[in-house]
């Protein structure tokens, strides 16, 4: 049966700062407050915390707090402010370990999803491995799944069946690389599985490192929708038959 779902989307792609959360709310905010709302709404991944220092510094321990605690709560404020499904990034501390956790939140505010990234980057010792495949959740009439910046590499084999059944992939990063091998990537993916992908990536900011910006949207052919030239945000529609 045909569906003929169109999900409005945003990537907001933030400039990477570290330690600077209330500007970083207050920017997702503004970002979110520019156009009207859209039905998904997606940030970089530790795009609230930042994900490395100007130092260098990749411990992100620090930052992290449980889901009752304050930054949560912050985001399920933005979620519900904007009447949107939000995707936002969570250092998670669940007793001793701590997680880089990625929160699906409604326009309601309730925690829809939560996903642990399964495969952190070799600098993230600080990070649990998630053991919980990514979620197959509903926004606006699509199904929609998530991964988070590495796990990108892995997602064809542990993350088919989820890929299969998905209209949309949602892909925040913090992507750090000389050569974007997203440009081939995220197509192969798209055409392969037949799902639209939107990826938010982290910003030209401090630090300033290979990989950042170019935050996009792409159709299930692999197609642009959208592709970001600078910090902000960019939007599109997706058709899901």
């Amino acid at each position: 049966m045909m569906r003929d779902v169109t999900l409005r989307v945003t990537a907001l792609e933030l400039a990477a700062r570290w330690n600077e959360p209330r500007l970083a709310l207050e920017q997702v905010d503004r970002l979110l407050g520019s156009a009207p709302s859209p039905d998904l709404a997606v940030l970089p991944e530790a795009a609230v915390t930042g994900y490395v220092s100007p130092d260098l510094d990749f411990d992100l321990g620090p930052f992290a707090e449980p889901l009752t605690g304050a930054m949560a709560a912050s985001l399920t404020a933005l979620a519900r402010a904007h009447r949107c499904h939000l995707v936002a990034p969570l250092i998670e501390r669940d007793g001793d370990r701590i997680y880089n956790t990625t929160l699906v939140l409604g326009p309601d505010g309730s925690t829809l999803a939560r996903y642990r990234k399964r495969h952190p980057w070799y600098p993230e010792a600080w990070a649990t491995p998630g053991d919980e495949p990514p979620p197959v959740l509903q926004v606006g009439g699509a199904r929609v799944t998530l991964a988070v910046c590495f796990d990108v590499h892995f997602l064809a084999v542990d993350a088919a069946p989820q890929l299969r059944e998905a209209d949309v992939l949602v892909f925040p990063s913090a992507w750090v690389e000389d050569e974007d091998s997203r440009d081939s990537i995220l197509p192969e993916l798209a055409r392969r599985f037949d799902v639209a992908v939107v990826n938010a990536n982290w910003g030209v900011g401090s630090p300033r490192v290979p990989g950042q910006g170019r935050s996009r949207i792409l159709d299930r052919h692999g197609e642009v929708l959208a592709m970001a030239s600078g910090p902000g945000r960019i939007d599109a529609r997706i058709d899901v038959p």
